[in-house]
């Protein structure tokens, strides 16, 4: 099923909605208000009941249209079962043109008092008068043609009058109700719950109809001076459609901020959908959280925080672009929903623009805070057919921008950890870590000398059906997933087994294991690596752990915390990848490593481009005087391996040394360069050849 089918009646409904409707009801109102006028009055008949019966209704309207214009509010919009009830009474008692006088003076005197609305006022009144005319043709058609001067009163007020009744009472609400809700649906379309709401409003009105409307027929031809003691029951029928209808607009808003809530965005992201697919336009939802939130109810208080999140609302509205809506879902975390867009880069301007709105300065009891914000941007029909895939794969790139430090991702397939596919993959990745199917392979690091100063441990992983997939992948899922501890665990007990291998061979070569930031910020996460390398026998100086800068973002405490628990029981720390992170220069001073890597995207380019050459230098010079081991990555040829001797660094790591190698080449590896140490080819060529100049004539090498 395509994602708008169920919103076709919506659409069909919607495409009844032309400027010219309510103007033809208006006009076929009028004429009709005329004839029947001019009619009357040619046959010289009373346009409303006089004497008691007349003064009763008269005074029972008045009551009726003091109660609605006395609410302040335009609560009766929509239609009221007060006004319905009495003229239905009074269309079955004394026909048509009586009935429509009441209707008049109910919808017209209440429009006219709220003057901003009188065009609806109009539109009310005409409409009310057709469903009047409808209602006296039922009575016509079953064979009683009520006037002031001949009433309707049948001869027992039995079942036998139920047909006149109920038929009258049907044509006057479709009539009435069927063409309000042509003319005043709103262009984005119905939503599902207003539709009920409205549905439920319509039936109470239809009971009022059945039920009351004969008892004022009743008591205005047996007893007119009671007449006006039904304004308590039309009154509290009133007050009953308000009620429901403003139950329906809470379950619809956040009782904090006002806004929308989430059950408003999705119904009204559906209905959007439907109209930018019939006009083959975009639709754009735009998710927002806060960042580091959680830190300002810690600190400051919820009650503050709720104040905060006020200030938040109401800054989103003024930032929001024409036509947009916003909406909360839930703590920290908005909605924008853009229900068209031009293209991908106007949602993620517009997304960087609310951005940027939220994160300026905000004053609360003199204290000034400022609040970064994330955005995610998913686009339909580009990422995706329908509102609640729309709703996640914003989510999902909302929390990319997070991760990141970004501000605003638009979302991408390939990095979403929860399609089908990858999830299928991250299932296959839990059996293959239970199984032991998941390698290690092991790239050196060398001296300038040729001594080998450790090795990296690399996961790989080859699928029983997708054969090898790209480690890039099959992290990004296990970090996303919750997956990853399981995977680090995996990865240091599977490491330090070979270390402790390697050491009982005489091979004593420290290995560096990678660890996300999710593995700092775990609890206890010092004492586990502790605990293993004291159950595999292996000293903690044989261990180096890699981690990025990124382990500050967070939870900066709790990182500082671990990496301190980790270097004081041995274990040296290395920062991998610097340079491409944030504020590198800031967390160099707050990590407790030994060792910087530099990331292959500067050494790659290093021989050829003199701004990374500069960069590489600044780095080395930093780094040595801080202390630090500087390992270049990614070197491939032996142009960049001597810039960066000649820079002073201290070891590389790459292709040129050698690719990751399984366990057993690792080994034979090691073994081969045990004493001399590594040497690049042509190094290894000139020392033979000295040697042979060296040997004396006829010397033959065994």
């Amino acid at each position: 099923m395509k994602p708008t089918d169920s919103a076709a009646p919506a659409s069909r409904l919607r495409r009844l909605v032309v400027p010219a409707l309510p103007a033809a009801f208006t006009v076929l109102a009028g004429l009709t208000l005329l004839t029947g006028v001019i009619w009357t009055l040619g046959e010289r008949r009373e346009l409303f009941p006089s004497g008691t019966v007349g003064w009763s209704l008269a005074v029972l309207t008045g009551i009726i249209v003091g109660h609605l214009v006395a609410l302040g509010r335009d609560r009766w919009w929509g239609g009221t079962g007060s006004g319905a009830a009495l003229a239905l009474a009074v269309v079955l008692l004394y026909g048509w043109m009586p009935a429509v006088l009441v209707s008049l003076a109910v919808v017209v005197l209440v429009g006219a008092a709220r003057r901003h609305r009188w065009r609806q006022a109009v539109l009310h009144g005409a409409v009310d008068l057709l469903g009047v005319g409808a209602a006296a043709l039922a009575g016509t058609a079953l064979g009683s043609t009520a006037t002031v001067r001949h009433p309707w009163r049948p001869e027992a007020w039995d079942l036998s009058v139920l047909p006149q009744v109920v038929a009258a009472a049907a044509c006057y609400l479709l009539v009435t109700r069927g063409l309000l809700w042509c003319t005043l649906l709103p262009r984005g379309g119905g939503l599902p719950t207003v539709t009920r709401t409205a549905l439920t409003r319509q039936m109470l009105v239809g009971v009022a109809l059945f039920g009351i409307a004969p008892l004022i027929a009743v008591t205005a031809d047996h007893a007119p001076l009671l007449l006006p003691l039904y304004a308590v029951p039309l009154i509290a029928l009133d007050s009953t459609l308000w009620i429901a209808r403003a139950r329906a607009e809470e379950q619809l808003r956040d009782p904090l901020t006002g806004l929308p809530n989430r059950q408003w965005l999705l119904e009204r992201t559906w209905s959007a959908l439907d109209e930018a697919e019939r006009i083959e336009a975009r639709c754009a939802l735009v998710l927002i959280d806060l960042d580091r939130f959680r830190s300002v109810n810690d600190t400051l208080g919820h009650l503050a925080g709720d104040r905060l999140l006020l200030q938040i609302a109401d800054r989103l509205r003024a930032a929001l672009p024409r036509g947009a809506e916003a909406a909360r879902l839930g703590g920290d975390e908005f909605a924008v929903l853009l229900p068209t867009a031009d293209s991908l880069t106007s949602a993620q301007r517009v997304a960087r623009n609310l951005v940027a709105a939220l994160g300026s300065p905000l004053d609360l009891d003199g204290l000034t805070l400022v609040l970064e914000a994330s955005a995610g941007v998913a686009v339909f029909p580009d990422h995706a057919l329908d509102a609640e895939g729309l709703l996640r794969r914003a989510d999902v790139a909302m929390y990319q921008a997070k991760r990141d430090r970004s501000g605003v991702e638009v979302y991408e397939a390939r990095r979403d950890g929860n399609t089908p596919d990858r999830l299928g993959l991250l299932g296959d990745l839990r059996r293959a870590l239970d199984a032991g199917d998941v390698e290690l392979h092991y790239q050196p690091k060398v001296g300038f000398d040729g001594h080998v100063a450790g090795l990296e441990a690399l996961v790989r992983w080859v699928h029983p059906d997708r054969g090898r997939v790209p480690p890039d992948e099959f992290i990004a899922i296990a970090e996303t997933s919750g997956l990853m501890p399981r995977l680090t665990e995996y990865v240091l007990e599977t490491a330090l087994a070979q270390v402790a291998r390697w050491r009982a061979m005489g091979l004593e070569v420290p290995v560096a294991v990678n660890v996300s930031p999710r593995d700092v910020h775990s609890p206890g996460f010092a004492g586990a690596v502790a605990a293993r390398l004291a159950r595999h026998r292996v000293p903690p100086g044989a261990l180096q752990l890699e981690i990025t800068e990124h382990v500050l973002l967070e939870d900066p405490q709790r990182a500082a915390d671990t990496l301190a628990g980790l270097t004081g029981h041995g274990v040296k720390m290395s920062l991998d990848d610097f340079g491409t992170g944030y504020s590198s220069l800031v967390h160099l001073r707050r990590l407790p490593v030994s060792e910087l890597k530099i990331d292959r995207s500067f050494v790659a380019r290093l021989a050829v481009d003199n701004e990374d050459a500069e960069i590489v230098r600044c780095t080395l010079d930093l780094a040595h005087s801080l202390g630090l081991l500087v390992v270049a990555e990614g070197v491939e040829d032996d142009e960049t391996w001597e810039r960066l001797r000649d820079l002073g660094c201290d070891a590389v790591q790459g292709w040129l040394v050698a690719a990751a190698m399984p366990p057993d080449e690792t080994t034979a590896w090691l073994r081969a360069r045990g004493k001399s140490g590594w040497h690049r080819e042509s190094e290894t060529a000139a020392l033979a050849a000295e040697k042979a100049a060296d040997r004396p004539s006829g010397q033959v090498l065994n």
